[in-house]
């Protein structure tokens, strides 16, 4: 049983490999087009969106300024200190879903800050603002922590529409015990942001900034300089291309993924087929039991 465990797993590797050489020395190279011309074409399609792209988005706001701006606006206040940003920033997760925010930063008291960009309508919001939450505190609190170590998370959910059809410009998530109006505060805020309503507020203005993202337009202090950078300027078009080689290289790198999870899928069912145990398939394929059983149709415990 073990050399044929073995067998798989080398049978695997070597296909993995295969997939990922014709795809880095050429092979399909003629279908995917030279490389250089795919970055500054992929830059050029940047350079159209608006901040509703939270591919451009996730560039403009890893500037501190920027963000600072965005977040100071929508919240009502002037005293918040952004220290840190990261765009398009991953949260791993071993045993399930990854999770990538599109703008992740911190105030100078610690709190976290994620700006998220929502275009689709399909999405089930509140359950993805309980999944993003549930991964930041993951990744802030050490084993050993104490609770209460655990800083205030604010996430700020902008939308194109009104998602939830409140007819507001801005509408904060207010937690309250029963009928007493008493408030429950767990330290995660959720605010809403969407472009669709226009109280004239200045997120309002902010928001039909967010729509345009016109590099001529200077009504919103770092955020518009920002832009004007990116768009108009050397070495914002420079740091486009960059953005667009990641993008590319992210998106390569999925691929191989995918092809490794598709060969150990139908490695999986071999195996399966010829009478190995669940566990020891999960061992060769180097994934959890319960995904063996998912791709068998199995139930999952």
């Amino acid at each position: 049983m073990k050399s044929a465990l073995f067998l798989y797993r080398t049978v695997l590797d070597f296909r993995t490999t295969l997939c990922y050489n014709k795809i880095t020395t050429g092979e399909w190279g003629d279908k995917m087009g030279d490389y250089s011309e795919v970055i500054r074409k992929g830059a050029e399609e940047i350079l159209k969106q608006n901040l509703f792209s939270d591919t451009l988005a996730s560039i403009a706001l890893e500037d501190i300024g920027a963000c600072q701006h965005v977040v100071r606006t929508i919240l009502g206040r002037d005293d918040i200190e952004i220290i840190s940003v990261k765009g398009q920033y991953r949260l791993l997760n071993i045993t399930s879903k990854d999770t990538i925010l599109d703008a992740y930063a911190q105030d100078s008291t610690g709190r976290k800050i994620n700006i998220e960009i929502q275009r689709r309508d399909t999405v089930d919001h509140a359950r993805r603002i309980r999944y993003y939450g549930s991964m930041i505190d993951k990744s802030i609190l050490d084993k050993g922590a104490y609770y209460d170590e655990l800083p205030d998370v604010y996430i700020i959910y902008i939308s194109e529409t009104d998602l939830l059809d409140v007819g507001a410009t801005v509408y904060p998530v207010k937690k309250t015990l029963g009928e007493s109006g008493k408030p429950y505060d767990d330290g995660n805020h959720v605010i809403f942001v969407n472009a669709a309503v226009d109280d004239g507020s200045d997120t309002a203005k902010l928001m039909k900034y967010f729509e345009t993202a016109d590099p001529d337009d200077m009504s919103q202090g770092p955020l518009s300089e920002r832009i004007h950078y990116l768009k108009c300027e050397k070495g914002g078009n420079d740091e486009m291309c960059k953005a667009a080689e990641n993008l590319y290289n992210q998106g390569r790198a999925q691929g191989i993924e995918q092809g490794k999870l598709e060969n150990a899928k139908e490695m999986a069912i071999s195996l399966h087929e010829s009478g190995v145990a669940e566990d020891l398939i999960a061992k060769a394929a180097n994934v959890s039991v319960d995904l063996v059983r998912k791709w068998l149709g199995l139930s999952v415990a």
